[in-house]
């Protein structure tokens, strides 16, 4: 079909990275230090990355491309790996009196990666999971958060308003794909903390599943409300 596609200028490229990092549908990768369209049915024509290019390397063009793959986007974002970094490998947290230090109150964190952004959605940690997704603020709020929202869960972590993210399509691929069988959010008292409540029932709806919810609300001084 004849549409609307990026065009990337590799002389004037210096393979800085920048319109990769913009290209939210993941399209444009660095092959050879050099910024390439990868998938141009990835290329939904909007543009995100032009103003990110220090160069003006790339531009519009106008000629016969696939159709954007609007779903095929979306499912190479569910099967992404996190990175390819050890320390973002989902694992399983084995804790015993004996490896926590002397004189410390333990720590009762059971997974990881946390962060909601970086959880593999088959992550092996969710099987039969009882799942806390806290808003990341109300661990720092609430002093026994540890000891009383932690403990005996898995825990995911995220901030839509910072993250500038929608969490409700991850959390319902969690969801639908995994035994949950109960979930507590844990959030701020600030209003855009309701942003995460409001992905986690969306997400709820959106399995197809009947998931017990709980939801706890923290004010700034460390109360629960």
């Amino acid at each position: 079909m004849l549409r609307k596609i990026i065009r990337i200028d590799e002389e004037k490229c210096t393979g800085c990275g920048l319109c990769a990092d913009a290209c939210h549908e993941g399209a444009i990768g660095i092959v050879n230090n050099k910024a390439k369209l990868l998938r141009e049915d990835f290329c939904d024509g909007l543009g995100d990355c032009l103003p990110a290019c220090p160069e003006n390397a790339i531009t519009f063009e106008e000629r016969e491309a696939p159709a954007y793959n609007e779903a095929a986007v979306k499912a190479a974002k569910m099967n992404k790996q996190p990175c390819g970094c050890p320390g973002m490998q989902a694992k399983k947290l084995e804790r015993t009196p004996a490896s926590e230090p002397a004189g410390t109150v333990p720590g009762q964190l059971s997974n990881w990666p946390v962060q909601i952004k970086l959880v593999p959605v088959l992550a092996p940690y969710f099987a039969d999971a009882d799942l806390l997704v806290a808003a990341d603020c109300t661990a720092f709020a609430y002093g026994n958060f540890h000891a009383e929202f932690i403990r005996n869960r898995i825990t995911i972590i995220g901030c839509p308003k910072l993250d500038g993210a929608d969490y409700a399509e991850k959390l319902s691929a969690i969801f639908a794909q995994n035994s949950i069988r109960s979930i507590t959010v844990t959030r701020m008292q600030v209003p855009c903390c309701g942003g995460l409540e409001a992905a986690v029932r969306r997400a709820i709806s959106e399995s197809g599943k009947e998931i017990p919810l709980s939801v706890v609300t923290i004010s700034a001084d460390g109360r629960i409300l």
